[in-house]
C-alpha cells in the first residue's frame, strides 16, 4: 500500500501542496484530478522522492520511504513521467532495459530475469516491433508507450503515472488505460495516476482525489467526486454530469448554457 500522510511541499519559497493525506491500496487505481496548477505533478514528484517534503511522510507498506536508499526506493516505486525526457540516441530496447537498473549487480550486467521482464514489458505495451528503433525517431505517442514499458520493466508494486495518455490517440488511450487497470488487478499494483480527462477517470479509476489550490478538495469513488457542484467549485465552470448509458459511470459534459 502507498500511504501519504500530511504531506506539504513546494519549490523554493512557494508552497504548492499543503497537508495532503491519502492512500492507494494494492490492486487499486487512484486518479488525481484538478485544474492546471493544482499540484498533481508536484504530488507525483514528491511521492517519488524527486521533490523533498517540508512536512509529512510517504510510506510503502508502512515503511517511511525517506529511510530507503534510492536503489531500494526504485524497487518499490516506478514512475511514468509527463515530460518526454528519453535519450534520443538510445534504442527502445536499451531504454526499456534501463528499468532494470535497480536490480543489476555491481558489474551492471543484466541476467536472464532482467531480459525476461524486458520482453514482457515490450509485449504488454505493444512496443516490441519498435525495439530496434531510435527514441528520436518515434512519435510522441510511441514515446509514451516506451515510458510505460520502462516503468513496467522496473517491476515495482507501486506505479506513479503523470498524464500517461498525453500524445496518445483515442485508440491507444483506451488500450493503455485498459492495460493499467488489468495490471492493477493481475499484479496487485497500487497505481496513482494524474489525468485531465474526467471521462477517462470515470471509466478507469477506482477512486479519485480532486486537488484544488494544493489541497484535497474531494476524495471518493468517481460517482462521489464527479458531481456538478464539486466540479464547478474546482474548475470554475458549470458542467453537466449524467449517467453513462452503457457503463453506468459518470459522464461529464459541457453545459451549453454557460459556454
Amino acid at each position: 500500500m502507498l500511504g501519504i500522510q500530511s504531506l506539504t511541499t513546494g519549490y523554493g519559497a512557494r508552497t504548492v501542496l499543503t497537508d495532503i493525506s491519502l492512500s492507494v491500496a494494492k490492486g487499486e487505481v487512484m486518479a488525481l484530478i484538478g485544474p492546471n496548477g493544482s499540484g498533481k505533478t508536484t504530488l507525483i514528484r514528491a511521492v517519488s522522492g524527486v521533490l523533498d517534503l517540508r512536512a509529512g511522510q510517504v510510506t510503502v507498506d508502512g515503511k517511511d520511504v525517506k529511510h530507503l536508499s534510492p536503489a531500494q526506493r526504485a524497487t518499490r516505486m516506478a514512475v511514468m513521467p509527463q515530460a518526454r525526457n528519453l535519450p534520443e540516441s538510445f534504442t527502445v530496447y536499451q531504454t526499456v532495459l534501463l528499468g532494470r537498473t535497480p536490480y543489476l549487480s555491481w558489474l551492471g550486467h543484466p541476467g536472464e530475469k532482467d531480459f525476461a521482464r524486458l520482453e514482457w514489458a515490450l509485449e504488454r505495451t505493444d512496443t516490441k516491433l519498435l525495439a530496434d528503433r531510435l527514441i528520436g525517431e518515434l512519435s510522441g505517442g510511441e514515446q509514451q508507450r516506451v515510458l510505460l514499458a520502462r516503468a513496467l520493466a522496473q517491476d515495482t508494486p507501486i506505479l506513479l503515472m503523470d498524464e500517461p495518455t498525453a500524445h496518445l490517440d483515442i485508440n491507444h488511450q483506451a488500450r493503455l488505460l485498459n492495460l493499467v487497470q488489468e495490471l492493477a488487478r493481475e499484479q496487485n499494483l497500487a497505481i496513482l495516476m494524474a489525468l485531465h480527462d474526467l471521462n477517462l477517470v470515470a471509466l478507469y479509476a477506482d477512486r479519485v482525489a480532486l486537488l484544488v489550490n494544493g489541497s484535497v478538495a474531494a476524495l471518493g469513488n468517481p460517482t462521489e467526486v464527479l458531481t456538478p457542484d464539486t466540479l464547478a467549485l474546482a474548475y470554475g465552470i458549470h458542467l453537466k454530469v449524467i449517467t453513462h448509458p452503457e457503463y453506468g459511470t459518470p459522464l461529464v459534459l459541457p453545459d451549453g448554457h454557460h459556454l
